[in-house]
């Protein structure tokens, strides 16, 4: 198969990186506009498989032109371009996948294409980060177990190794990113019934091995499209794993408006928007650098299943892999998206049309690719006692 990337920034990079390593692959078009840097990787990356394409994402043709050389799509650009690349994918005739971006209706946009995609016979994956993504599939594959799904929790975040105040948090993804899913409102379902309720609240101690002082509270977006795949469930939960006192810290940031999109402030005479000024500051303060970043991640899948209480938990503990410097966050993203497209391309997911990645992707097979890449992820099933009445 032949795919493209779009976007070579960190993501796009490392899943050309993953790209290359595929017998099933043939061709990997790395596409970005900074066509300088692209090759500097190439050149380290020293692949004959590789081929660096110049893109500006806001031009039509050129875009068609990039896409329409591929048989699958990786989208790595910021989410504001997914709609638009999915829409190209199905006029062009390509399947397609993105690392998401549920904040500002992304998905939603994308999701709505699923009838042009059908008849088009090409597959539509949106959402194919860690969180949403790989919490999606694990999620979808917990409930296939299951007769019926009662509770769905979810705890994931990347953190550094070692604490830094004073937030003890490293970047490892868009900042913007952050702000977004600090500041919007997040959504649960309790009680059976969807609610909102506001960031950075219900903080809660958390334990992993190998780490202290983790807290977790609910941030919004990660949930994705799981409320609409699950509506019927008693309980659904996503929070946002940190060390403790992050989310405290962070939430006066919120407070204040630094983290509103609106907040401006005159200086000079120059109108200037604070959330700008934070994003630079921290920025400054925050790079991860050559410093060492963890993912950690807990799905907890419960319901009935023959007449017992069931639940199916799924864990991940990775660091930077210190030998390639690939940072966990990386390792985790890239290799979801890069392992979902090929499963796309070599026929594995075979159904056509827009689906999120907890209704089409296969969750052992899954696993067992991200095991191939040094990504394990720990199933275990959790039988209770109790037996179920009717």
């Amino acid at each position: 198969m032949k795919v493209a990337v779009l976007g070579a920034g960190l993501m796009g990079k490392e899943v050309a990186r993953d790209l290359v390593k595929s017998d099933k692959v043939e061709k990997v078009y790395l596409a970005d506009l900074d066509v300088g840097q692209t090759t500097l990787f190439a050149e380290l990356l020293k692949s004959d498989k590789l081929e660096v394409l110049h893109l500006d994402a806001n031009d039509d043709t050129e875009l068609k032109f990039v896409m329409a050389k591929a048989d699958v799509v990786i989208n790595a650009l910021f989410y504001t371009f997914n709609e638009k690349v999915a829409r190209m994918a199905i006029e062009v005739g390509v399947h397609s996948v993105d690392l998401g971006g549920h904040i500002g209706g992304a998905t939603n946009a994308v999701l709505k294409l699923s009838d042009n995609a059908k008849e088009k016979g090409i597959t539509l994956i949106p959402d194919l980060g860690v969180a949403p993504g790989m919490i999606n599939i694990l999620t979808g594959y917990g409930a296939s177990k299951l007769d019926s799904v009662k509770s769905i929790k979810i705890f994931v975040g990347g953190i550094p190794v070692e604490k830094e105040p004073p937030l003890d948090y490293n970047i490892v993804f868009s900042l913007e990113g952050v702000f977004d899913h600090y500041t919007d409102p997040s959504h649960v379902i309790r009680g059976g019934k969807l609610q909102e309720i506001t960031s950075l609240s219900e903080i809660e101690k958390v334990y992993f091995d190998g780490f202290t002082g983790l807290e977790a509270f609910h941030t919004s977006g990660g949930l994705s499209t799981l409320a609409q795949t699950f509506p019927n469930v008693n309980t659904l939960e996503y929070k946002t794993i940190r060390y403790q006192g992050h989310a405290e810290k962070f939430k006066l940031l919120v407070d204040l408006g630094l983290t509103n999109k609106e907040t401006t402030v005159n200086l000079e005479g120059q109108a200037i928007k604070a959330r700008d000024v934070l994003r630079e500051v921290l920025q400054s303060k925050m790079s991860l650098g050559n410093k060492s970043d963890a993912v950690l991640l807990r799905v907890i899948v419960s319901g009935e299943k023959g007449e017992e209480l069931v639940s199916y938990e799924y864990e991940l503990i990775i660091k930077k892999d210190k030998e390639t410097n690939e940072t966990a966050m990386a390792l985790a993203t890239a290799n979801t998206i890069s392992v979902v497209a090929q499963l796309v391309g070599d026929g594995t997911i075979s159904k056509r049309g827009v689906y999120p990645p907890e209704k089409v992707v296969p969750g052992e097979k899954y696993m067992e690719e991200m095991k191939k890449r040094g990504v394990s992820i720990k199933e275990t099933m959790h039988r209770s006692t109790n037996i179920v009445k009717g």
